[in-house]
Formats: C-alpha cells, sequence, structure tokens
C-alpha cells in the first residue's frame, strides 16, 4: 500500500505543470518584429529593454523603447506562470502576454510592433 502512495505522489508530481517561478528577476534586451497590432515597418530597429519581477503571482514589468519614456505593466499568473494583460503606451495601450515558471519565461508585448522576449534570470 505504501508503495501504491508513493507512487501515485511521484506520478502527479511528473504530470503536474511546472510551478510559478518565486521571487525571481528576469531581463531582456532586443528588437521589434513587423506585424504588431500598428504594423509599423520600422520594427526591426526599435530597441526595446524588459525587465519583470516576480513575486509569488505577481508579475511587475518596466520596459523601455531606445529614445522613449519608460512604461510598465502589472499582473497575475496562473498556476501555470501563463499572465495577460494591456500596458498604457502612447495612444493607446500594447498587449502584454507571457509564461514565467520554472522552465520558461517569456513576454510578448504586441502593439505597434511586436517585442517577444525570451527572458534572461538575473
Amino acid at each position: 500500500m505504501r508503495f501504491a502512495s508513493v507512487l501515485a505522489a511521484a506520478a502527479l508530481a511528473v504530470l503536474s505543470p511546472p510551478a510559478l517561478a518565486q521571487n525571481a528577476s528576469y531581463t531582456w534586451t532586443g528588437f521589434g518584429k513587423s506585424g504588431g497590432v500598428g504594423g509599423s515597418s520600422n520594427c526591426p530597429g526599435y530597441k526595446m529593454k524588459i525587465d519583470v519581477t516576480v513575486t509569488g503571482t505577481d508579475i511587475k514589468g518596466l520596459f523601455q523603447q531606445e529614445g522613449r519614456p519608460q512604461r510598465h505593466f502589472e499582473a497575475t499568473a496562473d498556476a501555470t506562470g501563463v499572465f495577460r494583460t494591456k500596458a498604457k503606451v502612447d495612444g493607446g495601450s500594447m498587449d502584454v502576454k507571457g509564461t514565467i515558471n520554472a522552465t520558461t519565461a517569456t513576454v510578448l508585448l504586441d502593439g505597434y510592433c511586436k517585442f517577444d522576449a525570451k527572458l534572461k534570470k538575473i
């Protein structure tokens, strides 16, 4: 009977989604891609820096395109680390979605351009 309990616990651990990364900071710097909601053809020349802090399920992000003001977003991640919100920018907003858990750390800013960040833990 004890073996069955251990086996069941091991199976649940393997089948459970990756846990949300707790109390961690991430960063990314890169360039935009065309195809955002606004569809600017200048996107590949736009350099963006994104910093994200995770505290429990709270996600806080700062992002700044070179030569523009710094902006922010806040979201709450679900049990698998997935989050979705909007960030206010001049003239509207950008869609923000991502996943941060034990195996994945990504953020996609989608507005006038797409900034598809593969975050690095710092």
